[in-house]
């Protein structure tokens, strides 16, 4: 006698809800991402983050040729997904403007369900930045994590050479919660770190809609 499974899955946002998740402030919008995203994302960033002189970030992933970029991008994201479990996930969603894809945002925990406090970080295309997307993106994000996921901390680092994602901080409500040393280049290189709790945290401006967060929750483990 053959059984038939109680549920079948229709898409991949059945199988892997993050993909089916939409974050929506006016004009800006983060969704999951999606392989062919990838394509346009690591594309994007293969053009260009940041001037070739600095290097904003703790994981130096830019440093790599514009023809290595796009396949070392789409590998990180497939291990993401691949590596999701309420003991340890990153989630990435692509940040859209008026319908064009400019940048990701993400979210890295480890045992959320007890800590409920997670790293974020983000990236824009060198061409999308000076408009205000960067705190935008980064209060509808919080929106996300606070209203909808349960986080009761948010956590940032910027290095004290980075003054534009510093500044995004102060205007969200993050608080100085020291600093760490890195090794940047072959170089020290000293990173503010930052937290933001919600009686501190200045919401958005415009209102936030957002869709398929009840099922992230189940993924994550944190009950309804």
């Amino acid at each position: 006698m053959t059984t038939t499974p109680a549920s079948t899955a229709s898409d991949i946002g059945a199988v892997f809800p993050v993909l089916d998740l939409r974050v929506v402030a006016g004009d800006l919008e983060l969704r999951g991402i999606s392989d062919d995203d990838i394509v346009v994302l690591g594309a994007l960033a293969a053009k260009g983050i940041h001037s070739p002189d600095r290097m904003p970030f703790s994981f130096p992933w830019t440093d790599v040729t514009p023809e290595e970029l796009p396949l070392n991008f789409a590998q990180y994201h497939w291990r993401t997904r691949a590596d999701f479990s309420p003991a340890s996930w990153i989630l990435n969603l692509g940040v859209r403007w008026r319908g064009e894809l400019v940048g990701s945002r993400g979210v890295t925990t480890r045992n959320f369900v007890v800590r409920r406090t997670g790293e974020t970080g983000s990236w824009l295309g060198i061409d999308h930045r000076g408009r205000g997307l960067g705190t935008a993106m980064r209060q509808a994000m919080c929106v996300l994590l606070f209203d909808h996921l349960g986080f009761t901390e948010i956590t940032s680092g910027a290095f004290v050479d980075n003054p534009a994602s510093l500044a995004v901080s102060r205007k969200v409500g993050y608080r100085v919660n020291g600093t760490e040393r890195y090794e940047r280049r072959g170089e020290l290189a000293e990173m503010t770190m930052l937290a933001l709790r919600p009686d501190d945290w200045v919401r958005p401006d415009v209102p936030v809609e957002v869709t398929g967060a009840e099922r992230v929750r189940r993924l994550i483990g944190v009950a309804d």
